[in-house]
């Protein structure tokens, strides 16, 4: 999931991210960059790239375990230094040189030496006396100073505040787990093969893997259709160790996607929620649902890169999806709906395009549809959120069946799998989030139909963000019920609205919250 939240306004991002020297220096560097306002995923690549094959997994395992480690780092380092170290190439030397003593297990020798020699390249000679100095009385204690480091957080403090204040009883396990390294989930794409046989396949090709299998009730509406249950079960893939993806079968196929588990929910449970109220309005003769030839229409809001809207796609689209299933009525057939027109947005072109690769990719494109004769409508739009106008010039703004609202946030949730986010984002940050969630919700609220369902989904564990959020949403419109989540649920912490997921273990998903929200009339 994205986050949109706005850059620090002290840190001001440079392009000019050089690329030479030893593989610490690269590091070195490429830390600098991201204290200067640039995110991991824009240097991650140059920086690997940068180097030979041989030497980018220690470069990954280096710059990416001293982000993780970063606040507790700097911590350690002020209680070591004599005097205040106030210059930010000589703190962050010292810190990459920290985490190879205490984390990487690299020899003393070469850590110490090839640190020492990486603060010369970047022309900070002066300091290599500190900087030895420091790093050989750590050696000579890594247990020492290892269970010092790992005794407290390290996020910011104005975070780590937060959270205690969002999750006093989690918090010790939510600080740790913040910590780790975040597990590899895939996303089967069950209309290529089923997901016991793609473990299978991964077996063959020597990649171990775990089912993991996420059970959902929603207490939604009932329907005649006894058939309709209202739990979900959404199955994924638990690699044991991350792999590359051009090492997973058929990956290029599209027969799987590297998704989190937590985000593996979103698309399964908006589209519940649809085929329920289908269900529901083709039982009630008194409501007219063929209004538009039978079409349903339904959004997917900030939808780049496409992860969920893929999903969704996935299963709009799968043989056994019922959308497309024919219907006896007084004994003439007809299909529950004739067509359905998807509508994707997201703000800026460049994810725009990664949209309709990840969709190429999977064989779901528009073209890809027309050609299995899938009755969808697919519209991709570059548009802001807050403004943008589903109706386009028609009288009549109720458009939506469903919105999946994937929302921007400071994305606190997936710290393990971009820990620059400790770095990048500040207390002001969460205010100015909540602000823009607050402006596309009531944007997009009154074009969904009565009886359709808004799906808000944030990958923040920030209270303000997520059940604060919907509290407040709720209290503008007396339109709004929101959906309760039934007590089979395995997964997430349950709130006053909506549910939670934690990254507190070492197997568990990222930190999502989910809330339904169902359109009443007025």
């Amino acid at each position: 999931m994205r986050s949109t939240a706005p850059r620090n306004n002290k840190l001001k991002p440079s392009s000019n991210l050089i690329m030479n020297g030893s593989v610490r220096v690269r590091v070195i560097r490429t830390l600098l960059a991201i204290q200067n306002g640039q995110s991991l995923a824009s240097v991650l690549d140059p920086l690997l790239n940068s180097l030979h094959d041989g030497d980018k997994g220690f470069a990954h395992a280096l710059l990416l375990t001293t982000l993780r480690q970063w606040y507790a780092l700097e911590r350690l380092l002020d209680s070591l230094a004599d005097n205040s170290i106030d210059e930010k190439e000589v703190r962050t030397t010292i810190q990459v040189g920290l985490t190879q003593l205490l984390y990487l297990q690299v020899a003393d020798h070469a850590a110490i030496h090839e640190t020492v020699e990486a603060a010369k390249e970047i022309e900070f000679a002066h300091a290599t006396g500190l900087i030895n100095a420091i790093l050989r009385k750590v050696a000579k204690n890594p247990s020492k100073f290892r269970k010092k480091c790992d005794k407290k957080h390290s996020l910011p403090n104005w975070l780590a505040y937060q959270l205690k204040q969002d999750w006093s009883e989690q918090y010790d396990d939510l600080m740790q787990g913040l910590r780790q390294p975040a597990p590899m989930f895939l996303r089967v794409n069950t209309a290529v093969t089923s997901v016991e046989d793609y473990q299978q396949a991964l077996a063959e090709f020597e990649v171990e893997a775990d089912l993991v299998e996420l059970t959902s009730g929603l207490q939604l509406e009932k329907s005649s259709d006894t058939a309709a249950s209202n739990s979900i079960l959404t199955k994924g893939l638990r690699l044991h160790q991350s792999t590359a993806v051009n090492a997973l079968p058929q990956f290029a196929e599209g027969a799987a996607s590297v998704q989190d588990m937590h985000a593996q929910l979103a698309a399964p449970l908006i589209h519940k929620a649809l085929l329920n109220k289908l269900s529901v309005e083709n039982d009630d003769a008194d409501v007219d649902t063929d209004t538009n030839n039978n079409e349903i229409r339904i959004l997917d809001a900030c939808a780049a890169p496409g992860g969920k809207l893929a999903h969704w796609l996935e299963l709009i689209s799968s043989n056994e999806s019922p959308l497309f299933h024919v219907k006896q009525d007084n004994a003439e057939t007809s299909p529950v709906i004739s067509k359905v027109k998807l509508t994707a947005i997201d703000n800026e072109a460049p994810r725009i395009e990664r949209i309709h690769t990840n969709l190429q990719r999977l064989n779901l494109s528009q073209h890809d549809l027309q050609q299995a004769e899938k009755n969808i409508e697919l519209n991709i739009v570059c548009a802001d959120a807050t403004t943008w106008q589903g109706a386009g010039k028609k009288k009549s703004k109720l458009v939506f069946d469903a919105i999946l609202l994937d929302s921007p946030c400071t994305a606190t949730g997936v710290i393990r799998r971009h820990p620059d986010i400790s770095i990048l984002r500040t207390e002001e940050d969460v205010e100015q989030t909540a602000l823009l969630q607050a402006d596309i919700l009531h944007n997009l609220w009154p074009q969904l139909k009565v009886g359709g369902y808004l799906l808000y989904v944030t990958c923040s564990i920030l209270k303000q963000e997520n059940v604060e959020q919907m509290q407040d949403f709720m209290t503008h419109y007396n339109n709004v019920v929101a959906i309760e989540f039934s007590d089979d649920c395995n997964w997430g912490i349950e709130q006053a609205i909506g549910r939670q997921c934690l990254p507190i273990d070492s197997e568990s998903g990222d930190g999502f919250y989910y809330a339904l929200l169902q359109k009443t009339a007025e």
